[in-house]
């Protein structure tokens, strides 16, 4: 008899171990983890990407053992019990850890304007927030995020933009927030927090989200 279908169990899961992000960085696997998001077995996942079994319980068992799939109930089919598996999470990310000394630090590009530098900061965001999901301790990590689409029809409308932001930011800091550092240098009361705001050009497709 059939167990119950069962699903990725976690929205998201970074990986900050070398070995593991050495198993899960081949294209077979990545499309087999994604075709796991339901329950499936190896023969199933062979069927749909047309693929000798064999060669697919190779890829599946490498990923169980890296801890990226999970037993999800056995099935019988004809004369034979097949496992399924599930993916431990719907998706995954790299840590920005894993390039350890090499890796992008923002402190070292001059230029804050570019591009270099945006990308350089985005990965001092995920190192903060996956830092802090780790001491967390499972619990949730309070966080404010906001996305927002637009144009600018003008050089000078996007510089007029830039401004009223960083103005109405520092305002509202300075209404609902107290000072990280005191006046003599000591650390502030509370917990510290860190915003981050980007604005950039997309390419995506008009209308795309």
């Amino acid at each position: 008899m059939e167990a119950a279908a069962e699903k990725a169990e976690a929205d998201l899961e970074t990986i900050a171990s070398p070995s593991r992000a050495g198993a899960l960085l081949n294209p077979l696997r990545l499309q087999i983890l994604a075709l796991a998001r339901q329950p499936a077995s190896a023969s199933d996942l062979a069927k749909r990407l047309g693929l000798p079994r064999q060669r697919v319980n190779y890829h599946v068992r490498t990923l169980e053992r890296a801890g990226f799939l999970r037993p999800a109930g056995r099935r019988r089919k004809r004369n034979m019990i097949e496992q399924r598996y599930v993916a431990t999470a719907r998706g995954f990310i790299l840590s920005p850890t894993l390039l350890g000394p090499v890796g992008a630090d923002w402190r070292d590009i001059g230029d804050t304007g570019s591009a270099d530098y945006l990308l350089a900061l985005v990965e001092q965001v995920r190192a903060d927030v996956e830092r802090a999901a780790r001491e967390s301790g499972g619990e949730r990590v309070p966080t404010v995020s906001l996305k927002s689409q637009f144009r600018f029809e003008s050089v000078a409308q996007r510089a007029e933009f830039a401004q009223a932001l960083r103005e109405a930011v520092v305002a509202v800091i300075a209404r609902h927030a107290s000072p990280n550092r005191t006046d003599d240098g000591r650390a502030g009361r509370g917990r510290p927090h860190r915003l981050v705001l980007a604005c950039y050009p997309v390419t995506a497709a008009e209308g795309a989200p």
